[in-house]
């Protein structure tokens, strides 16, 4: 599973959640992109900011294909389903936290 989340592009785990798994055989857990002290704040930052930019320039080339501008449909098709998909996992992202959010705030203390 974990080599199929680095395929998906930058994915920063932080590095606690794979000190445990460090005992079982295979290929190497941790990415190579990913530095062992990277926390979760900062990862979310650099995930939100990387949709952003998607979602900005999936703009930009439906802009530019709507001017008339020299875009391939192919391009804009792409561009454009790529940016759906980067704002559906950023809506699934945001929904566990704020479930995760709301069974902490519920336990017993």
């Amino acid at each position: 599973m974990i080599d199929s989340l680095a395929a998906l592009g930058r994915v920063a785990s932080p590095a606690s959640m794979l000190d445990g798994l460090a005992s079982v055989p295979g290929p190497a857990l941790r990415p190579a992109n990913v530095a062992a002290e990277t926390s979760f704040a900062a990862a979310l930052s650099s995930v939100s900011q990387d949709a952003v930019a998607t979602l900005r320039n999936a703009e930009g080339i439906s802009l530019k294909a709507l001017q008339g501008g020299e875009m391939e449909t192919r391009e804009v098709v792409d561009a454009v389903m790529g940016a759906e998909q980067t704002l559906q996992a950023a809506i699934a992202i945001r929904d566990k936290i704020v479930s995760a959010y709301l069974e902490v705030s519920r336990m017993a203390i």
